[in-house]
């Protein structure tokens, strides 16, 4: 991959980062990054991994543990909050990425947390793909 690519798709990354609950949608990330939809897609998997709607909904369900952790918002304010348009899919989204219901994660204590500093606590606490929060969750023989 060109340097020049890694370069536009950080943009687009960036843009997915920080505008996670606006509208985005793959062409208008293309946009950003002066590539074709299906070549921007196809190049953020090989550069990231996963696609860039599956990066986007992880950002999403990210700040959304976040703003659960906090407790002074329902689980309907905050899927809209995060950018999410169905609650059906971020509940089904969060519970397949973090292993529990987002009610369930709201209404756990989290004093646990409280004392970390946030950028490490995002390292600690980003969600997972793949179904990797079932396997993580399974008691180790």
């Amino acid at each position: 991959m060109l340097l020049e690519d890694i370069v536009r798709l950080r943009r687009a990354r960036d843009v997915m980062d920080r505008d996670y609950a606006k509208p985005l949608d793959v062409a208008a990330l293309a946009r950003v990054a002066l590539m074709s939809p299906g070549h921007f897609s196809r190049s953020f998997r090989a550069a990231y991994g996963e696609t860039p709607y599956g990066y986007l909904q992880t950002r999403r369900i990210e700040r959304a543990k976040a703003l659960l952790r906090r407790g002074d918002l329902s689980v309907t304010e905050v899927c809209f909050a995060v950018g999410c348009t169905s609650l059906g899919s971020f509940s089904s989204r969060f519970t397949e990425l973090v292993g529990e219901s987002p009610s369930a994660y709201r209404g756990r204590n989290h004093d646990e947390v409280a004392a970390i500093p946030p950028c490490l606590l995002r390292s600690s606490t980003r969600p997972v793909r793949n179904g990797e929060a079932k396997r993580v969750a399974e008691p180790i023989a």
